[in-house]
């Protein structure tokens, strides 16, 4: 039996900015269906899991606190997930967990150097494989503030972003010309 937010998933979700910030408003207000979101992400070979990363990212962006409860099972299938239209926002949250942490210095949020190195393995793995320029933009900003604590993450970004900056396009130059220069 469908949950009630996959049925919202599946029945009145699309691309538009409208419908996810609708659903978006739903979770916001009921914060306990954030696990069957993080579940619905984890059914990585449905179109299904992409709106509900969707969904997440937007969520997040309004309020990162609901999603702090879950940050290990999101953590666990971030890890999972494979499909362009779910990898984005998977990463674009990575980059709030960390720029909340980090930059804001959230005092709600309390990263274990366990799921810092969760995540800094998801972002080097995002930014050497395979994934748009939106996916790798997020990990390397990412990558630069984990480097904070993961001592050997500066010097390894600095060095693949060097590799493949001949390699990428006008947009991931852009970015990684500003980590390189956070970097120097």
């Amino acid at each position: 039996m469908s949950s009630f937010i996959e049925i919202q998933l599946l029945e009145t979700l699309n691309h538009s900015r409208a419908k996810r910030n609708e659903v978006a408003e739903y979770l916001l207000r009921h914060p306990e269906s954030i696990p069957d979101v993080i579940d619905i992400c984890g059914k990585i070979d449905e179109d299904i899991s992409c709106k509900a990363a969707w969904v997440l990212e937007f969520v997040c962006g309004k309020d990162l606190s609901v999603l702090l409860p879950h940050i290990n099972a999101f953590l666990s299938c971030a890890k999972l997930v494979y499909q362009d239209p779910a990898v984005r926002p998977m990463a674009k949250i990575c980059e709030y967990l960390t720029y909340a942490y980090y930059k804001q210095k959230t005092t709600t949020l309390n990263l274990t150097l366990a799921q810092k190195e969760k995540m800094v393995a998801l972002c080097f793995d995002w930014l050497i494989t395979s994934q748009k320029v939106a996916a790798k933009a997020y990990a390397m900003t990412s990558l630069y503030l984990l480097g904070n604590d993961v001592e050997w993450v500066h010097p390894e970004l600095k060095l693949l972003l060097l590799q493949n900056y001949d390699k990428g396009s006008a947009a991931y130059k852009a970015r990684a010309r500003k980590v390189l220069k956070e970097l120097t």
